[in-house]
């Protein structure tokens, strides 16, 4: 995976569980598995199926096929579709939406019909703490969260329960999370999971314009990116490296509590270096457009009749280029 990110992103794999800062992480989700045609030089050997890039180990004279091989493409069709069993389409209302990994996922990789008829699971949304609130419907059990309160918690009161389907991040006996850094699960959720209570329906991420900041403080760096609603601060949120990454994580009084422009220095505004709607109408019109959505377009394009009769419209047809004086 590191490899394959030294090269650029158009060829390195999709990730929804392997989160580079957090030891331990990947190898729950399968979305970046990989074809090895080739071993290494002393075993030149391809591995018999695919494996997850996020957790084997670079070699030497290694040859990996990952956007040209059609066993992989057609598997992470399956990945997509396994992870959206029980996923609500809940886009529209959701906070993530628009940065949310699944979504990019789902869009380059996925298709465009469905085939589940089963009943989804479904839970109530459940409050983890004061600014916390767990929607466990769209998670998909990626367990970031849980590494993140393992290695920047003091204790983590929070983790995996049951088994098979019927497992479901929740806390123990009903226990809040409330230390200093537990606001980090919500930047490190992939989907819209764990969300920031103050920040919930106050507006669409596009509508936003985020911008680098940093302040003084004797808990962490300090550096945050904060996001604007006109003159408004309406959240604060970890910086993000072109993986969606945070590297510096933030303590909640950064987060929760420092929501005027006079708490923080401004930097300048976030560079927003991957395709995203949150560039939109704010960075420039240079942006990566996606092959999937112009792929299925022509696949599925249909022609239309439209020898239909629309007089009853009022509308004057169009001459012919021919005719026109």
């Amino acid at each position: 995976m590191q490899a394959a990110r030294m090269i650029g992103p158009e060829i390195a794999p999709p990730a929804m569980c392997y989160y580079e800062p957090l030891k331990g992480s990947g190898g729950k989700c399968r979305a970046c598995l990989v074809k090895v045609t080739a071993g290494s030089e002393k075993d030149p050997r391809p591995m018999p199926k695919l494996v997850p890039a996020c957790i084997t180990a670079v070699q030497d004279g290694m040859i990996v096929e990952n956007t040209v091989n059609e066993d992989v493409l057609e598997t992470r069709k399956g990945i997509v579709e396994f992870l959206l069993l029980n996923h609500p389409l809940d886009c529209p209302v959701c906070d993530q939406a628009g940065e949310c990994h699944l979504q990019d996922f789902s869009f380059e990789h996925g298709v465009s019909s469905t085939r589940t008829v089963e009943e989804r699971n479904t839970f109530e949304p459940t409050d983890l703490g004061p600014n916390i609130q767990l929607h466990m419907n769209r998670c998909i059990l990626c367990y970031r969260c849980v590494y993140t309160a393992d290695q920047i918690t003091d204790g983590r009161v929070h983790g995996v329960m049951n088994r098979g389907d019927h497992a479901e991040i929740s806390t123990y006996i009903e226990k809040a999370i409330d230390n200093d850094f537990s606001g980090n699960v919500i930047d490190v959720c992939p989907v819209g999971a764990l969300t920031d209570k103050t920040y919930r329906f106050k507006s669409r991420v596009w509508f936003s314009k985020p911008v680098d900041a940093h302040c003084e403080c004797t808990k962490c760096s300090g550096k945050a990116t904060i996001w604007y609603k006109g003159e408004e601060v309406i959240r604060v949120t970890g910086r993000k490296n072109m993986w969606g990454e945070v590297t510096d994580f933030i303590c909640n009084g950064c987060r929760f509590d420092k929501k005027k422009t006079s708490d923080w220095v401004i930097e300048g505004p976030t560079n927003v270096s991957r395709h995203s709607v949150i560039s939109a109408n704010k960075y420039g019109a240079n942006l990566i457009k996606p092959a999937f959505p112009v792929l299925q377009a022509a696949r599925d394009y249909k022609q239309i009749n439209d020898d239909r009769d629309r007089s009853f419209l009022g509308i004057q047809p169009a001459l012919p280029k021919s005719k026109k004086k």
